[in-house]
């Protein structure tokens, strides 16, 4: 069942998603709340963003960084609705296309220890 919860209609100034925390909310280009950020995969040594482990009322889902269309200081903008987005799994992870790095990165957090 989606959230039905809106996007606020301003977001605050974009921000880097170095500074971007977990329990930040989601939304999709409709406004359409689809969940909230669980983590952020990045590598801040090289400065590179891979995307985000989102929490949704679907499970978690991993969002690639050219899903990610914005950060702010009040909510994170991406492409598709949640239902369109990669589930991270241990079948997922192990896939061979353009995604896989990024669901092997999110499996990996959702299964070490915390």
């Amino acid at each position: 069942m989606p959230d039905t919860e809106s996007a606020p209609e301003d977001l605050g100034a974009p921000q880097s998603f170095l500074v971007l925390a977990d329990g930040t909310p989601v939304f999709d280009r409709a406004g359409d709340r689809v969940g909230k950020v669980a983590h952020v995969l990045a590598d801040e040594r090289e400065d590179i963003f891979h995307g985000l482990v989102l929490e949704t009322p679907g499970g978690h889902r991993y969002a690639a960084a050219d899903q990610v269309d914005g950060i702010y200081e009040h909510g994170v903008i991406v492409a598709v609705s949640a239902d369109r987005l990669a589930e991270p799994s241990e079948e997922a992870a192990r896939r061979t296309d353009s995604l896989s790095d990024g669901l092997r990165r999110a499996w990996n957090w959702l299964v070490q220890p915390k």
